[in-house]
């Protein structure tokens, strides 16, 4: 096959990307420049995109021999990505930006220009597994091996058809090491470099900050589940629904017990707080599902709410514009915007966006 890969700059990519050619598919390397501030650079593993994992993709596509380019789609992910941040925040909701990442510039705009220019697939770094044992045969997204690093999660929104034109050579890893033995072996220059993490364009860490200064302070005030005010906040973007520390609240619960924040209303500036049992819930609901194959009520799935969550039991009870999981035990800090995964076993069946906790 042509295959475009995508490079990071990271160790993930450029093995995977080493593997594809030497598997013998005709592979030409991109990196695709996603921060606006050119002169951005890496902080130990904070940072993502910067120059030096440019220089650092274009080193190890010369030392795999496959061509290399730079693609600038910074505009595409402050569209995609940043904004629907900030405006999902603002809403009262809780995105994952690397889920958005995925659906909307790896597995969206960046397939779609490896398509106009004749490529057959997209090959990452993610650890994830295709295989073709879908309905009739058709390829199908799979944990990984490495369960600890398993990103199917996160790809669960590429939907079915961008899965058929996917690679992820990283999915037969057990463990991360074992890539970067695969690196040094190969003579990739970045086989120590470290993991990125937190939101890539936070490079800071500090997610809060980065929200008020984008949103502007928009006080509040902080009440109990009876509408008691127990105190102010400076913006309802601060805080998740299941999120117990950074309150800011100076009078304990009439208990003693910790609060936890139980809904985001960001239409009255409130921020309701409350006990850990008012967060339970049995019943997942969810929006625009994307459904991997026929899917139908009384069906048992592994459902997944959380990027490193644990998958737990449900049965789907509604499988059309909703879709409805009642799980067969309470689930805790269900967030709206949050992305639900369901499972049979190890392979992706549909993927939706978590909408307020039901009752």
């Amino acid at each position: 096959m042509k295959v475009l890969a995508a490079m990071s700059g990271g160790v993930d990519s450029a093995v995977a990307a080493a593997r594809a050619h030497e598997a013998g598919h005709d592979v030409v390397g991109v990196h695709m420049a996603l921060s606006k501030n050119r002169a951005e650079t890496r902080s130990g593993s904070r940072g993502c995109c910067t120059v030096e994992d440019a220089a650092d993709a274009r080193r190890a596509a010369e030392r795999i021999g496959i061509p290399f380019y730079v693609w600038d789609l910074s505009d595409d992910f402050h569209d995609l990505v940043v904004s629907d941040f900030l405006a999902e925040y603002a809403a009262g909701r809780t995105p994952n930006p690397c889920v958005r990442c995925n659906e909307h510039i790896k597995f969206a705009t960046l397939m779609e220009r490896a398509r106009a220019l004749g490529f057959d697939a997209v090959c990452t770094g993610h650890y994830a597994d295709v295989r073709a044992d879908g309905p009739d045969g058709a390829p199908s997204l799979h944990r990984a091996r490495n369960l600890p690093k398993d990103q199917s999660y996160v790809l669960a929104v590429m939907g079915p058809e961008a899965v058929s034109r996917a690679v992820f050579p990283l999915g037969v890893f057990e463990d991360k090491e074992a890539v970067r033995a695969e690196a040094r072996a190969r003579r990739l220059g970045v086989s120590t470099k470290p993991d990125s993490y937190d939101i890539c364009f936070i490079a800071d860490g500090d997610t809060r900050g980065f929200l008020e200064r984008s949103l502007g302070e928009a006080p509040g005030e902080m009440v109990d589940a009876d509408g008691t005010v127990l105190g102010t906040h400076r913006g309802t973007f601060g805080f998740t629904v299941g999120q117990r520390k950074g309150l800011g609240l100076d009078r304990p619960a009439a208990d003693g017990a910790p609060r936890y924040v139980l809904d985001v209303k960001p239409e009255t500036r409130q921020v309701v707080v409350g006990a850990a049992e008012l967060l339970s819930t049995t019943l997942l609901e969810a929006s625009a599902p994307i459904p991997f194959e026929p899917l139908a009520p009384g069906r048992e799935v592994s459902a997944q709410i959380r990027a490193h969550g644990e998958a737990l039991p449900g049965i789907i009870e509604q499988a059309d514009d909703v879709l409805r999981v009642r799980l067969s035990s309470p689930v805790r800090g269900v967030a709206p915007g949050q992305t639900l995964v369901l499972y049979d076993g190890d392979r992706v069946i549909a993927s939706a966006t978590l909408e307020r906790r039901a009752a």
